[in-house]
């Protein structure tokens, strides 16, 4: 690795000439004509395009979820850092639909829909070198999760949320919180009273968090918060946001779920520690489809491994077709990993992988709930698959590539873009650190 430049001498150029033996070697010859060759690989044989379900019948209510995040770093030592997430949840009908123009939908038209039928969560987190007083930046990004999760702009509802599928209130039983690390003490032993926000360690008696459960603090340092933190909390708040509208129903009126359609921007999972909601998640929906009120819930991937792999498949898709990957071709295909291990998604995901070519324009990658785990999905196993093909076709917006207007307009509601944002948000930001030591 070469020298950086510094303040006062400048850095160590890499040389020019230093590829030359290398590229003597006939391997590595071989090797650079097949990475110039454009022409594209062959389908798997593996692969078998099924045609969409077409008995459903299209759902007119819609709800759309997104988020954003942006870590502000300050320019000159120490490099201080803030986090910025912003979500938000959206709702359509499909009048409201019908009146906008798919290509260049009008700016008021779009301001009027969302003047009255949107949700919005902000917040921000100290990561490194952000003094608050008393406070390591340990305590103060547990703190600000969790008075961000109850946020009383959306009067509390994320965290009773959060409550009700840690507890899993659906089901009647009053279970405590499972077991979960100590923020303090470390210890294993750590856990909460049913319905409870707060409480105590049983092991060194210091105060716990309901959002403790989720593990943020496994990622932190008592100085420091990775990035991956407010990454992470974004991804919760969506779900949490998704689950609000869904619990919403639940508890007073169980039959519109025939009517209503949730869509999240990005895949049905959560990751590592904070995938201990996955599995509850998996209960409930898997209970809606059992007692006979199916939660239609659809997540699209506009990037990723999946969605570069569409782009390697996708044309060679008839229109009006899908294709479920099993544990086997996401290994092989996709993930390109060995045979070992445990199939895809049995610990992260509740929706499984569905691609998708609905015109000869849109091809996306989808997930659809299947209840509980399936390693190898079929139609039969996509909670509501056949009114979610009924109404994606009605939800197309011909603006972006591949786009669902539900995604599209919940993106616009929770955007925090690379420009003109972050020099918004680093203004603020740089004004607000000035005040500290």
């Amino acid at each position: 690795m070469p020298y950086r430049a510094g303040t006062r001498l400048p850095g160590e150029r890499a040389s020019k000439l230093g590829h030359l033996d290398v590229l003597n070697s006939p391997l590595v010859q071989e090797l650079c004509r097949s990475f110039e060759d454009s022409s594209p690989p062959g389908v798997p044989a593996t692969m078998t395009w099924s045609p969409l379900p077409c008995t459903g019948e299209p759902l007119p209510i819609v709800f759309g979820v997104d988020g954003s995040f942006q870590v502000i770093t300050g320019t000159t030592p120490p490099y201080k850092a803030l986090a910025f997430v912003k979500t938000a949840l959206f709702r359509l009908d499909q009048p409201a639909l019908a009146a906008l123009d798919r290509e260049s939908p009008h700016p008021y038209a779009l301001r009027d829909i969302l003047k009255d039928s949107a949700l919005y969560h902000a917040t921000v987190f100290p990561m490194r070198h952000i003094v608050v007083p008393s406070m390591t930046v340990y305590d103060a990004v547990r703190h600000t999760i969790y008075e961000s999760v109850k946020d009383a702009q959306l009067d509390g509802e994320p965290m009773e949320t959060l409550k009700w599928i840690a507890y899993e209130k659906w089901d009647g039983q009053k279970k405590n919180l499972p077991p979960f690390e100590c923020p303090h003490c470390e210890s294993r032993n750590a856990t909460l009273p049913y319905d409870a926000e707060k409480g105590s360690c049983p092991d060194c008696g210091k105060e716990l968090f309901i959002t403790d459960m989720l593990g943020f603090h496994l990622e932190m340092a008592p100085d420091a918060a990775p990035d991956g933190v407010a990454r992470d909390y974004m991804t919760i708040h969506e779900t949490l946001l998704l689950f609000t509208g869904i619990r919403y129903y639940w508890e007073r009126n169980r039959e519109a779920f025939r009517r209503v359609l949730f869509v999240k921007d990005g895949p049905l999972s959560i990751r590592a520690q904070y995938s201990k909601l996955v599995n509850p998640i998996r209960r409930f929906l898997h209970m809606t489809r059992d007692v006979g009120n199916p939660v239609c819930i659809v997540g699209q991937e506009k990037s990723g491994a999946f969605a570069d792999h569409l782009e390697l498949i996708g044309d060679h898709a008839p229109v009006g077709s899908l294709f479920i990957p099993d544990h086997q071709y996401i290994r092989e295909q996709i993930q390109h990993r060995p045979a070992t291990g445990a199939p895809y998604g049995k610990d992260t995901n509740y929706g499984a992988k569905v691609f998708v070519r609905l015109t000869k324009r849109h091809k996306m990658v989808l997930n659809i709930p299947t209840g509980k785990f399936v390693q190898n999905p079929t139609i039969g196993n996509l909670i509501g698959a056949p009114e979610i093909f009924a109404t994606l076709p009605k939800l197309l917006s011909s603006r972006y590539e591949d786009a669902l207007l539900p995604v599209e307009l919940a993106n616009a509601v929770a955007s925090l873009s690379t420009y003109p944002s972050v020099q918004i948000l680093a203004m603020f930001a740089e004004a607000t650190v000035k005040g500290y030591p």
